[in-house]
């Protein structure tokens, strides 16, 4: 019998394969499964002997050199979840050649977005699997993470939202989902202004601690880009750095400092 090792280099995403199964996870997309399927070592008979889409046994004919799982007859809709395993005897492999028609797509599409009481809101349509929302804030010229929001995945119309921390002056978020195929779709932006006065940084050469006005997003680089601290205050502790320039972004603005 073949080794768990050899199994996982015949299967990708979304496959797991277990010994003597091969599992399936994602969502329905309008496409059929195709399998090949080779005889078993000893040559009598050929290598799946079972297929189960949703725990149910298809009646699809598997006893050949090829076979297609046919999902058009469940009725699934458009992002439904699908879970499929193959059964098969030892001293074969079979192989799903068309694994990724059941992985979710970067579909969606926006019906409105905005930002009101320092959340943004967003509602789709048209979203085919199960995907997260990544929201972007673009800060330090630059768009930045500043949250994720599972998607359902499913048609219909689907409402979202999450608190968001505005810095001084514009403000533009928007919202992505990038699938297996790193294919990105993007929300438009939107934009709101906060009339907050700047935060400030109380001093540049500092050799304990940097002091914001108030409260801000920051992000601490040193001279070779490399990120060392990023966070939410309204200080930050730097005893531990070394002497130095550090890059520094804050509030709306890029800046720097010394360590002393």
């Amino acid at each position: 019998m073949k080794s768990f090792r050899l199994f996982l280099v015949f299967c990708l995403s979304p496959l797991v394969c277990l010994a003597g199964e091969i599992e399936l996870r994602g969502t329905y997309q309008g496409d059929n499964l195709y399998v090949k399927n080779p005889y078993v070592d000893s040559g009598v008979g050929f290598c799946v002997y079972e297929v189960m889409v949703n725990g149910m046994t298809t009646t699809d004919e598997i006893n050949s050199s090829s076979f297609e799982i046919d999902l058009t007859r469940y009725n699934f809709a458009i992002g439904a979840p699908v879970h499929i395993v193959l059964k098969h005897k030892d001293g074969c492999q079979p192989m799903v050649v068309n694994p990724d028609v059941i992985a979710a797509k970067a579909t969606f599409e926006i019906i409105n977005i905005t930002v009101e009481d320092n959340r943004l809101r967003w509602s789709t349509t048209k979203e085919a699997g199960i995907l997260p929302f990544i929201v972007e804030q673009y800060r330090w010229n630059k768009w930045v993470q500043v949250g994720e929001v599972a998607g359902q995945g499913i048609p219909g119309q689907h409402h979202y939202e999450i608190p968001v921390r505005l810095h001084s002056g514009e403000n533009r978020f928007r919202v992505r989902q990038t699938d297996s195929f790193n294919n990105r779709k993007l929300s438009p932006e939107v934009v709101i202004t906060n009339n907050e006065p700047p935060v400030e940084l109380i001093s540049n050469k500092v050799s304990e601690q940097l002091v914001f006005t108030r409260s801000t997003l920051y992000e601490i680089y040193d001279i070779y880009g490399r990120i060392v601290f990023k966070g939410i205050n309204d200080t930050v502790n730097i005893a531990g750095l070394n002497k130095g320039e550090y890059y520094l972004n804050f509030d709306n603005q890029m800046s720097f400092f010394l360590k002393k």
